[in-house]
């Protein structure tokens, strides 16, 4: 203990026994404010010679961990660590004074004056009151002992971060980066707390090039080094921005490719049910349900013509394809050979008669479908006429006025 201190506890147990004996603490509160007062001048005297010993304790310190410059010329590898070193990490000097110096002291007030708390209190229990003088003595001492330990806590805070900041450059090992992983198992701290504390290291400027990756699991002290994982994680994502669009044209190619061969199918297809129209139309000598057919013929080219130009109109037939003219080519197939037969009955000619009010039917829907497969056209057309319109507006070529009066 300071023997400052431990005078500063017998004079203050001496006032309260005085005052104890006498029955007199009129002057308690007064003696012992002045005690106090005196005490801590000591303390702002002492703070100097602390601050001076720990300057010396650096400077052995910054021995270790940098070198001596008179020893640098005659060791050329270790002045340049030396001087990569200074580049990279700050000495932290006054945080280490500033901290040994809020340790100690607070430490020291803290033993004076809890010392002197508990003398008071335990004068107070002895003489089963607590009298004025020491209630106005705790009243001043109490402050200065919280005081003092918020000073004490600060100082060992300072003292354990920098020690935390050196076990981090000792995990360094002489590299530019290190992952945060590594620097938790070495100090005992969990990666997240590390991280946040390089973090704090960072921001006040400990680490004097100091980043942090873009997750946070690794530490660079070197611009240099930080430049080169910065065009690194540039490589990495053109690369992946690259394998995507490979990949995208890969599909498309891929898709492209299902396609053609899905309308290749569809065009082949369609010209077997063409073909297979046009065989039963040469078959049947009826003219009027000939015509009905011939026309069919061509709507329904009409219409794969129509899906070859624009192959995104295939999911349009589906329909037409899976069922309109599988059932059309039946219906033909039997009113060819209804008509075949030599002899024409009544069921004959009914089931004649509705196979062609059914064609009158199918070209109506077919008619239908050619004109829905020019949808985008005709909304492409319009679109184009409507700009077409407004523009020779503008330039007043319509011989309409009305444009200018609707814009003034």
């Amino acid at each position: 203990m300071n023997p400052d201190w431990e005078k500063f506890g017998r004079d203050i147990q001496h006032i309260v026994e005085n005052a104890v004996d006498s029955q007199n603490f009129s002057q308690l509160n007064k003696t012992i404010t002045s005690t106090v007062n005196e005490a801590v001048q000591n303390v702002r005297k002492g703070l100097y010679s602390a601050g001076e010993a720990v300057n010396k304790e650096w400077k052995r310190e910054s021995y270790r961990w940098y070198g001596d410059k008179k020893d640098s010329y005659a060791m050329p590898a270790e002045r340049k660590t030396e001087l990569s070193t200074k580049k990279l990490f700050r000495r932290n000097t006054g945080v280490k004074i500033g901290g040994t110096v809020l340790t100690i002291c607070g430490g020291t007030l803290n033993v004076g004056l809890g010392l002197a708390v508990i003398i008071l209190c335990l004068v107070s229990l002895v003489i089963g009151s607590f009298p004025l003088g020491i209630r106005i003595a705790l009243s001043i001492l109490t402050p200065f002992l919280l005081g003092s330990a918020i000073l004490t806590g600060a100082g060992s805070r300072m003292l354990s971060a920098l020690k935390r900041y050196r076990i981090y450059i000792e995990g360094l090992r002489g590299r530019t980066y290190c992952n945060i992983k590594e620097l938790a198992e070495l100090s005992g701290k969990s990666i997240s707390y590390v991280a946040k504390d390089v973090r704090k290291m960072i921001d006040k400027g400990w680490f004097l090039q100091g980043h942090l990756d873009e997750d946070e699991t690794c530490l660079i002290v070197s611009h240099e080094t930080f430049e080169e994982y910065e065009e690194i994680k540039r490589q990495r994502q053109q690369q992946e921005i690259s394998e995507q669009e490979n990949q995208r044209k890969a599909a498309a190619e891929m898709d492209k490719a299902v396609k053609n061969e899905a309308l290749e199918n569809v065009m082949d297809k369609g010209q077997e049910y063409i073909a297979k129209i046009r065989s039963c139309n040469t078959a049947i000598s009826e003219s009027e349900i000939s015509g009905k057919i011939t026309h069919m013929e061509m709507l329904i080219q009409k219409i794969f013509d129509r899906v070859g130009e624009d192959p995104q109109s295939l999911e349009d037939i589906s329909k037409m394809m899976e069922y309109y003219l599988p059932t059309t080519v039946k219906l033909l197939e039997a009113y060819r050979n209804l008509s075949a037969q030599p002899v024409q009955g009544e069921n004959i000619q009914s089931s004649k008669i509705e196979i062609e009010q059914t064609l009158d039917t199918l070209n109506g829907a077919f008619e239908k479908l050619l004109d829905s497969l020019f949808e985008d056209v005709a909304w492409d057309v319009s679109s184009d006429i409507s700009v077409l319109q407004t523009m020779l507006a503008q330039e007043g070529l319509t011989g309409d006025d009305d444009w200018k009066h609707t814009q003034d």
